[in-house]
């Protein structure tokens, strides 16, 4: 195909460079398509595209460049500056690299995998066999991100070659990874620890120019892609901590599998999060470590485009895709990445493709289901001997030596004391502790009324120059009015007191989710509008010269990205009080994986310890099934080992000694909070400036109106101030009312206290306004029966069901009326509904 021709004023050498250029553009558009990138030539065949029919030098020297192993996504970025840099990187003839020490490199990894696979035969290990190319590909990103600046580097990947990565790149003693296939003494770890290919690890890499970079692996489930948010919470905490050029110090990598990355839509959340505000960690590396298989499923099964990284293209990034059998075209494109990300502050995806020398983890038979391409595959040379082939290498002395050593190291392993792997905490973490826990943890969490009013009164200034709104006007002069004692607090206010407290006490406070800055249920507004020119002032930023700082974003519309990025966040900034609020508690269950696979069992599998606290609004309000519960019972069902704690504070000043000893108490645990919706105003739950006074959170609000009750009913949260509500309308001066504000750790000594004050009370009672197969029922009956001994334990609730509650607000409210009368009426206890 000929390109077009210019008008006849136009000169000769003008009509060639505008050829040319037509030439090269439709090569950097299209080029990608005809690239030669599966080693074994079954996948991915060049595509017919009428748009590159051209011939002639222009056409070679531009396929040259865009449609070997090497091919490059970019033309979708709309900066013409960053196409532009690009472009003028790839059309340039391939720089020399260092073959000798890629040759080394690729040994090294092939023959880890070979003794492993000899030695442990039918064991799971998830062999980086067929991309063996990415030990190369991540010396050459981390000798040339050092170079750029680079100190620390977070690494989050699934297990494909994660064992190999510990040791050829983090330096892990192979003897330690051998020991973990002669596994641990059963003593040590019953009921805990993980699997050798999801501990995390951390590691010193030496580079060409002298300096280190510390490097850090960070844990994984086998939610392959669920650790990309926590990868990059923890990036940009080791970012914050460094202050002023945190992101150039601090290098974010995540790998991902060439399916997962296809059909998991986290990693899309995380990337989403690249570039906003309060999120960025100035540009990640991501690497698919691509397969062409997912377990048994073929690229058409697994993603219904071209590539695995299609998806990615929904961003201004670049995506560059190399054949994982040219080391040196792997190198290079390791080079270029790492220097687009310190120049243009993005990500950068990098499609590493290659093949499964085994099946999905060394234990099935792959030929069952692609016995074509393991019939390839079985006849095809491992990367090390065909590098070195190339280069003319004799490799023979190198691979003894190194089979000889790994031998070594296995005969070591099995003398080794085999304990379970658990993390070394770096040094910020000396002074909180995990583990199970102790009354000499507690601290006085209360304040001065003097000093309560002093915050108060922070909150409520702005600038004089500040056009605020009128509605915004009225309710800070509400709030200045409950700093002076002139009228009771309310959950906002109270909330915004504690942070104020903590800031001027020097703790950070970061707290992110959908709206949290006005808040969803318009009860925050820590961040004030200009009416005039939208300009925004933080008064919680403004209360001292000296104080920490406080952070408040609206996040993106997702829950497992935002929630797994504050939870990495806690785990790399302890002195940080690190909050996610749920826009309804409900809407967690878009972050489930997170909360299982990380904030519920971390500490049990890996030793880490984390401190995020999890907002989530809950009550039942008549708004329908996805608006009333946050799901008390999974969290309770989660619950054990003092892993985590589990509260529903049911006054202002509740919350505010809850969010304080969540900051001030050395035991670091994460902190699962049912905060109110209607409750936010509810005359019954506001709280005296006396009540901040007061020296602790209480686990436990006993009964103290009535000296000796005859029935004691026990709940939490909202049921529990409708019933004192109608208590008073009742006259009724023998029904007691305990809160029990702390369910998890169970507050055995408080609760009991709370029951033998009232010796007369026969009936103790449980009252829920959940279905009985849902909120704190099954947790709390036993546990009940087992404190109140020979008083007769009875529950009150709705009737099982499949739906959190009814969408009839009509009907919820008959509902939750007859709740209250059998609770308050003294008949037989038992439930509403069907």
């Amino acid at each position: 195909m000929s390109a077009t021709k210019l008008e006849p004023r136009h000169s000769e050498l003008q009509q060639q460079i505008y050829n040319r250029e037509q030439v090269f553009d439709a090569f950097r558009r299209w080029g990608y398509l005809q690239a030669q990138l599966d080693p074994l030539g079954q996948y991915l065949p060049a595509e017919p595209i009428p748009e590159l029919d051209f011939d002639g030098e222009d056409a070679d020297e531009a396929r040259g460049y865009y449609c070997g192993t090497i091919a490059a996504e970019f033309m979708h970025i709309p900066s013409r500056e960053r196409r532009s840099w690009i472009s003028a990187r790839l059309e340039t003839e391939a720089p020399r690299t260092d073959e000798k020490r890629i040759l080394d490199l690729l040994i090294k990894a092939d023959v880890f995998e070979q003794v492993i696979q000899s030695r442990y035969l039918g064991t799971k290990r998830f062999s980086l066999e067929g991309v063996t190319a990415l030990i190369p590909f991540l010396d050459e990103l981390l000798n040339r991100s050092s170079e750029l600046g680079a100190e620390k580097a977070v690494i989050g990947m699934s297990h494909r070659g994660r064992l190999s990565v510990m040791v050829n790149t983090f330096g892990k003693s192979p003897a330690d990874i051998f020991s973990k296939f002669e596994d641990v003494d059963p003593r040590s770890i019953l009921g805990g620890g993980d699997v050798k290919y999801h501990v995390g690890a951390t590691g010193c890499y030496q580079t060409r120019n002298g300096k280190d970079i510390s490097l850090h692996l960070v844990s994984n489930p086998s939610h392959l892609e669920a650790v990309d948010p926590v990868a990059m919470g923890r990036t940009r905490a080791k970012q914050a901590r460094f202050g002023e050029g945190g992101q150039d110090r601090v290098l974010p990598v995540v790998i991902h599998g060439d399916a997962a990355f296809a059909g998991q839509g986290i990693w899309a959340e995380t990337m989403n999060l690249g570039s906003i505000e309060g999120f960025t960690v100035g540009g990640g590396i991501h690497i698919i470590a691509n397969n062409l298989i997912g377990f048994t499923a073929e690229p058409g099964e697994t993603n219904s485009s071209r590539f695995a990284s299609d998806l990615a293209k929904r961003l201004p990034v670049p995506i560059f895709h190399v054949n994982a059998e040219d080391p040196d075209a792997v190198v290079r494109i390791a080079a270029l990445a790492i220097e687009y990300r310190y120049t243009f502050k993005t990500d950068v995806v990098i499609d590493l493709i290659g093949y499964r020398r085994h099946g999905h983890s060394e234990v099935d038979d792959p030929t069952i289901t692609q016995p074509l391409r393991y019939a390839k595959i079985k006849d095809h040379p491992p990367l090390y001997e065909i590098y070195a082939k190339k280069l003319g290498a004799e490799i023979r002395g190198r691979v003894k030596e190194l089979q000889t050593g790994f031998a070594e190291a296995q005969s070591a392993a099995k003398k080794m004391k085999k304990m379970p792997t658990l993390a070394v905490l770096p040094d910020y973490w000396a002074a909180y502790r995990g583990g199970k826990y102790k009354p000499e943890y507690e601290v006085e969490t209360g304040l001065t009324e003097e000093e309560v009013g002093k915050i108060a009164a922070g909150l409520t200034a702005y600038p004089a120059s500040f056009h605020i709104h009128p509605k915004i006007k009225k309710l800070l002069e509400q709030r200045a009015e409950m700093g002076q004692g002139k009228r009771p607090f309310d959950y906002g206010t109270a909330e915004a007191v504690a942070i104020g407290s903590l800031l001027t006490q020097g703790t950070p406070v970061r707290l992110s989710g959908q709206d949290s800055q006005r808040g969803t249920f318009n009860q925050r507004h820590s961040v004030l509008i200009d009416i005039e020119n939208e300009s925004a002032h933080i008064p919680l930023n403004h209360l001292s010269n000296d104080q920490a700082k406080f952070e408040v974003y609206n996040s993106i519309l997702s829950e497992a990205g935002v929630l797994g990025f504050e939870y990495g966040y806690s785990r790399d900034y302890p002195e940080t009080l690190v909050m996610w609020e749920a826009q309804f508690g409900d809407f967690a269950n878009g972050a489930q994986i997170i909360i299982d696979q990380f904030i519920s069992s971390g500490e049990d599998k890996w030793g880490l310890l984390g401190g995020v606290v999890v907002l989530l609004p809950h009550g039942y309000e008549g708004q329908g099934p996805e608006h009333s519960s946050a799901r008390v019972e999974r969290y309770l069902q989660l619950a054990a080992h003092d892993n985590m704690q589990i509260c529903q504070p049911s006054t202002a000043a509740q919350y505010f000694h809850l969010l304080r000893r969540q900051a001030m108490r050395k035991w670091r645990k994460p902190l699962i909070v049912f905060t109110p919706k209607s409750m936010l105003r509810h005359p019954d739950a506001v709280s005296s400036i006396e009540d901040f006074a007061q020296p602790h959170f209480q686990n436990v609000l006993p009964e103290t109106e009535i000296a000796s009750a005859k029935r004691l009913l026990i709940c939490t949260g909202k049921i529990g101030h409708e019933l004192r509500v109608e208590r008073e309308k009742r006259k009724d001066n023998t029904t007691g009312i305990i809160f029990l504000e702390q369910l998890y750790p169970w507050p055995e000594a408080e609760l009991e206290a709370a029951i033998k004050a009232h010796p007369e009370a026969h009936e103790v009672i449980w009252v829920q306004e959940e279905p009985e197969n849902m909120g704190a029922l099954y947790f709390v009956m036993p546990r009940l029966k087992r404190l109140a001994r020979d008083r007769q334990v009875l529950s009150i609730k709705r009737s099982a069901a499949a739906s959190p509650a009814t969408g009839s607000a009509k009907a919820h409210e008959m509902e939750q009326k007859t709740v209250i009368e059998l609770a308050l009426s003294g008949g037989l206890a038992g439930k509403v509904g069907k």
